[in-house]
């Protein structure tokens, strides 16, 4: 009889020993059951793009638009991105901010990690996602041509695993990619991005205003506005009537945010900002740089939009430039953030097959 007690407890004690270990396990690695395999494809294709009015440019596209579609994945996931080249000249994707811990020859950089995707060739790249935040894609052919002035880049925005308090209060999410563009190369693919160049058409997400869109928002509204340099030009980006929060600087959240009205940021930057909806009204956000501002010889134009709470009765404001503006939903990815995980293309990017 002693000798069955014994057993008992001694079958009691492993199971504990086994559950704990368990437990253990878990803690240290809460992600790794929830990692997922995500498996995209992307062409690139040559396509006619409208900036604004009747200013075309000829892009090499992502699935038709530029910027490119929205990554969205989780920290931790295990991605697989098959990539066509359907134009006449070799391309590549760089990851921008991705560690590529164990796998660098899918950093997507000719000659160095791998060689160029031929026309008519595909390759497929695989990586983990991390680390997490606001990261981004573009070509790493001929940058000074192919990401400063044919719109090769789009958002790759990674959820982390175990995210801060402030981000749990979002309840609006906009992306905007800044870029210049020099039109005396317009119509002319495989030349331009050199020294002497002019940009006389400065864009936020491949649009110059009047043809960008409003921020819609209402008073309450936690508002993240992701920045994303994606060309090859300084900014300065000011927003009337509200002071915004600092969060994060390429993708990592600052040990210490700061508030501030306006933001300079260069080529390949991002910042998160976190802004309240405190103040109803209208409000005017735009590039400090004046010359952003400027459609080819025409000012007010450029790198300029506006924040419009609902609480303003937009169409009763007759000086307002765009109180009947056809709004176009998605110009910030705002409707693709709020979706599952996963590649969202969005019809507010497209542009025309070239001839």
């Amino acid at each position: 009889m002693p000798m069955i007690v014994q057993c008992r407890a001694l079958r009691a004690r492993l199971a504990k020993v086994i559950f704990a270990a368990s437990a253990a396990l878990c803690a240290v690695s809460p992600g790794a059951a929830l990692a997922e395999t995500r498996q995209f494809s992307m062409i690139i294709e040559d396509t006619i793009l409208k900036l604004v009015d009747k200013q075309t440019f000829h892009v090499f596209s992502f699935n038709g638009q530029s910027p490119g579609p929205l990554f969205h994945v989780k920290e931790g996931d295990d991605v697989e991105i098959e990539v066509e080249n359907q134009t006449t000249l070799p391309h590549t994707i760089h990851w921008h901010g991705l560690y590529q811990r164990g796998t660098w020859k899918h950093d997507g950089v000719p000659d160095v990690t791998q060689p160029a995707i031929p026309p008519g060739e595909t390759f497929t790249y695989r990586f983990k996602a991390e680390p997490s935040g606001t990261m981004w894609y573009h070509c790493h052919v001929n940058v000074n041509e192919h990401v400063a002035m044919r719109g090769m880049w789009g958002p790759f925005i990674i959820d982390p695993k175990d995210p801060p308090p402030v981000e749990k209060e979002v309840t609006k999410d906009y992306i905007m990619m800044f870029s210049s563009w020099a039109s005396a190369w317009a119509k002319k693919p495989g030349y331009g991005g050199v020294p002497g160049d002019v940009p006389d058409f400065f864009t936020i997400n491949g649009k110059a205003y009047p043809d960008t869109q409003p921020l819609r928002i209402k008073e309450g509204d936690v508002v993240r506005i992701r920045l994303i340099g994606a060309g090859d030009e300084m900014h300065s980006i000011h927003i009337h009537g509200h002071l915004f929060e600092v969060y994060a600087k390429d993708g990592r959240p600052l040990a210490n945010p700061y508030l501030a009205d306006t933001i300079l940021f260069g080529p390949g930057e991002r910042y998160d900002l976190i802004l309240r909806a405190d103040n109803p009204g209208i409000w005017m956000v735009h590039d400090h740089i004046d010359k952003h501002t400027t459609n080819g010889s025409s000012p007010m134009g450029g790198m300029m939009t506006t924040i419009e709470y609902e609480e303003i009765p937009v169409k009763e404001q007759s000086f307002y430039k765009w109180k009947n503006k056809e709004f176009v939903p998605d110009f910030y990815y705002e409707e693709s953030m709020k979706k599952p995980l996963d590649m969202h293309e969005s019809p507010a990017f497209k542009g025309d097959p070239a001839p």
